[in-house]
């Protein structure tokens, strides 16, 4: 009886839900169905973010674009990196950068109204901390004021809570320059809410 050799790909589809990100985009080159796997995997967190940054109407097809375009570029993804959202959260940051002045106005009504139809907030303990006093408001009139380059940085890191490293990856700049861009992000929003840091609950993975 003949024996096949191993693989370091792993047996498709019974290993699909626990095969790496990377083992998906390497099957998905020879077996291109394949790769709804990674849409199934990573989309409905994509899309809470894209939500929270630009509101419903533009996050389904920001969205689609985002994995039609991993798609056409999977061959080119670096294979030793198992986690690929550092890699499509990227993809979409760039997506998003299309509709930077609808992101801003979005948080500059938020900031005028307090009607949160947009964003949520970053989590259930830090919405009790600036909740109250129209503190709200205040994050997103913050929000609206920072650097394209500081905002991407700093809600990679919170919002689609990847690592300093990450968010280096998925921006393509050195990890130091994501960390001086959410430092800086970080004490404009201290210094707007009053001291108040509304990410200091995610800091701690982050360092």
């Amino acid at each position: 009886m003949r024996h096949e050799s191993r693989t370091d790909a792993p047996p498709w589809p019974a290993a699909v839900e626990t095969a790496d990100d990377a083992a998906v985009i390497a099957r998905s080159r020879h077996e291109p169905e394949h790769f709804t796997t990674l849409f199934t995997r990573h989309a409905p967190a994509l899309k809470r973010y894209v939500i929270r940054r630009l509101g419903p109407d533009p996050a389904e097809d920001i969205v689609a674009e985002t994995f039609a375009r991993a798609f056409q570029h999977r061959e080119t993804y670096d294979l030793a990196r198992d986690d690929a959202r550092p890699w499509l959260y990227g993809i979409a940051t760039n997506l998003i950068g299309r509709h930077r002045r609808h992101e801003i106005s979005q948080y500059r009504a938020l900031s005028r109204t307090g009607a949160d139809s947009v964003t949520e907030s970053f989590t259930d303990e830090v919405d009790q901390r600036v909740a109250a006093d129209g503190a709200r408001r205040r994050l997103a009139g913050a929000l609206a004021g920072l650097p394209r380059g500081h905002r991407d940085a700093l809600l990679l890191v919170t919002w689609a809570e990847l690592t300093y490293e990450q968010a280096a990856h998925a921006l393509g700049v050195p990890v130091g320059t994501v960390r001086s861009r959410v430092n800086r992000a970080r004490s404009k929003l201290r210094r707007v809410l009053g001291g108040i840091d509304p990410t200091d609950a995610d800091e701690g993975m982050n360092r």
